[in-house]
């Protein structure tokens, strides 16, 4: 079974306490329908788990079939930079099927931020090299499609739906989780 081989830090984009029972990662990609499928039964984990579940949510864009998931990995982290990672990314899976720069300018005056900085990081790149550095990440754990999910370091390989999901994190929450780095 495959582990995280880039343990979770402060620099990552997370929900809930770094010491809750259970770290679930997702690689994942805004443009990927499976990752779509996976969004709200996420939202589902996170509401049924409460404190028990920290979610981290790393970009894995898989470029060469979806040609918007690297820009709008890179708007999220736009967002990120400024305090508003989550309501970019829920607003990008919640309205994925419209994916572009238009839409991310759309959604970055939604939540406050200033669509003209988001287009100009767009246009410099300003956000590649964090997005590819999850990426890398993810390949070094062993993440070759999306979405991937880790339940305390450890890959889930089964199905994501809402039941597996729920059956693995309540195995982690029997298991002492290893600290996370701060």
């Amino acid at each position: 079974m495959a582990t995280l081989s880039i343990p979770v830090t402060s620099q990552d984009h997370m929900q809930g306490e770094a010491d809750a029972q259970v770290t679930l990662v997702e690689y994942g990609d805004y443009e990927c329908p499976h990752c779509g499928h996976a969004y709200p039964i996420v939202k589902r984990l996170q509401k049924h788990f409460g404190e028990r579940l920290c979610l981290v949510f790393r970009n894995f864009p898989l470029s060469a079939m979806h040609p918007n998931a690297e820009s709008a990995a890179e708007s999220a982290e736009f967002a990120g930079a400024q305090g508003k990672f989550w309501e970019m990314h829920d607003l990008l899976f919640e309205n994925q099927n419209r994916l572009g720069v238009s839409l991310y300018l759309e959604l970055a005056q939604q939540i406050g931020l200033t669509p003209g900085l988001l287009q100009q990081a767009l246009e410099t790149g300003e956000y590649t090299e964090r997005v590819r550095a999850d990426f890398s990440g993810g390949v070094r754990s062993g993440v070759n499609g999306t979405p991937t999910f880790f339940v305390n370091g450890r890959r889930h390989d089964g199905p994501f739906e809402f039941d597996d999901l729920s059956r693995a994190i309540n195995k982690a929450i029997g298991t002492p989780k290893k600290r996370a780095r701060r």
